[in-house]
């Protein structure tokens, strides 16, 4: 078994790795670690899961080692390596390995992402930082103040490619590389490889060397289980699942932000305490979420693929996929939420009749069948039936309508019985004469007349 040791790591990184409790590196880290110390460009392909941040930033902090010191003048403190991630939550979590890995070593690494103040962020780039994690906004937002340099930047790194590319990143890479030094290392890490994401790695590395592992493939600590059910009782399965196994710490993936937030809350008016993040939210919000599920203080994190990529959760037992992905890679992205670094995990998709075809997807990329597994009660096709239209009968509820049951009768109402003296033709009665209406003639109003009187005063020949 290889170590880290035999990798050529320095001392100091082999001791903050320790003291983490790494105890032997995995195939991505044991490929790339040597050919990133040797300064070569490296187009990498592997799923969440695989140990690629520990992969691409320790020989990025070795490679530093020279430029490491305690000086307090941010001169000695310019950015020479720039990572780029799509989201706030993977650069949080890329900056927070980064912290670890350099316990022993005099380097600076800060984090900047949106969502928050960006004044909060200055004082600490004046300082200076040798490691700079970014979102390709903020970054920029940061260019145009003027409150960083990156005339010194010597390593580039992309995290999540394929994701910064989805998100609609391309614009601002295009801006941010145009920025950097030509003479650099780049390394470009990628889950998934569209024709997009190989005209990226063409127009920014440099005679790249391929490495992939264990890509669109599962983990083998992981329990994959599939449960067919009708589209409408998904959320009353999900709510049946988590309280008969009393299950902790469920991430479930939706497919949209609306979605989202309307499990979350169905799942709370059901006595489950959820909470749900995707892009709508705010950074506070998200990190307050993310750290409440950490915490175990909620049991279900509802979110979307672009705001759960970097939720890096130790020994995560289970994810969801409420909906399942149009994208079957994305479907491996999401289950290498759990089972990570050995520790056991599962795995539960909730497929509706419509949700076959992407299954089907699924199967054929990690070469595996999934056999379904049908909950009793939860049979597919047997839909709830809503509220509404479960209401006993009109007559036993006096003065309601019973709408649901307009739609289930089998035989049509029989009409009310109808009087035949009412249904027959109007004829004329021979009682009724065709005599001339009279005609009404107002009578000539009386003439009005005013009159004065006058009443004598007792006072008119007073004073005369």
């Amino acid at each position: 078994m290889t170590t880290f040791a035999e990798l050529g790591l320095a001392p100091d990184i082999l001791r903050a790795l320790d003291e983490m409790g790494y105890v032997s590196p995995t195939p991505i880290q044991e490929q790339v670690i040597p050919l990133a110390l040797k300064g070569g460009d490296i187009l990498g392909a592997a799923q969440t899961g695989t140990g690629k941040t520990a992969a691409f930033a320790l020989p990025l902090i070795q490679r530093l080692l020279p430029f490491a010191n305690t000086s307090t003048s941010p001169a000695k403190h310019p950015i020479r390596a720039l990572i780029l991630t799509p989201t706030r939550e993977l650069a949080i979590q890329v900056e927070e390995a980064i912290q670890a890995y350099t316990k022993h070593v005099p380097l600076r690494s800060l984090v900047v992402y949106g969502g928050v103040n960006i004044n909060t962020q200055i004082p600490i780039l004046k300082t200076g930082v040798e490691i700079l994690v970014a979102t390709p906004g903020r970054l920029l937002d940061h260019v145009q103040n003027k409150t960083l340099l990156l005339n010194q930047v010597n390593t580039l790194v992309l995290d999540e490619a394929d994701r910064m590319l989805d998100m609609g990143f391309m614009p601002d890479l295009k801006r941010i590389v145009a920025l950097l030094p030509a003479a650099r290392v780049n390394m470009m890490f990628s889950a998934t490889f569209p024709e997009e994401i190989r005209k990226l790695a063409d127009s920014i590395l440099n005679n790249p060397t391929f490495i992939e592992v264990a890509r669109n493939t599962t983990a083998v600590t992981v329990t994959q289980v599939v449960h067919p059910v009708h589209h409408e009782r998904k959320r009353q399965l999900l709510a049946h699942l988590i309280k008969s196994r009393d299950l902790r710490q469920v991430l479930v993936f939706t497919g949209t932000k609306l979605g989202c937030n309307r499990l979350a809350n169905e799942l709370n008016k059901a006595g489950i305490h959820a909470d749900a993040i995707h892009g709508d939210k705010t950074q506070q919000e998200r990190i307050k979420a993310l750290d409440a599920f950490k915490a175990g203080s909620i049991r279900v994190l509802v979110a979307t693929d672009v705001a759960a990529r970097g939720i890096d959760i130790e020994a995560l037992p289970y994810v969801v996929n409420y909906d399942l992905p149009h994208n079957p890679e994305d479907y491996v992205h999401r289950i290498g939420r759990t089972g990570r670094a050995g520790a056991k995990g599962e795995a539960i998709s909730l497929v509706s009749e419509s949700e076959t075809r992407y299954l089907k997807d699924i199967e054929k990329l990690i070469g595996t069948t999934l056999d379904p597994v049908i909950v009793p009660g939860f049979e597919p096709g047997a839909a709830d039936v809503p509220s509404y239209q479960s209401r006993p009968p009109r007559g036993d509820r006096p003065g309601r309508s019973d709408r649901g049951e307009r739609h289930e009768r089998s035989a049509p109402r029989p009409a009310p019985g109808r009087d035949t003296l009412f249904d027959a033709p109007y004829v004329a009665s021979d009682s009724v004469r065709a005599e001339p209406v009279p005609v009404l003639v107002r009578p000539t109003p009386k003439k009005q007349v005013a009159a004065l009187f006058r009443s004598p005063l007792k006072s008119d020949n007073a004073g005369q």
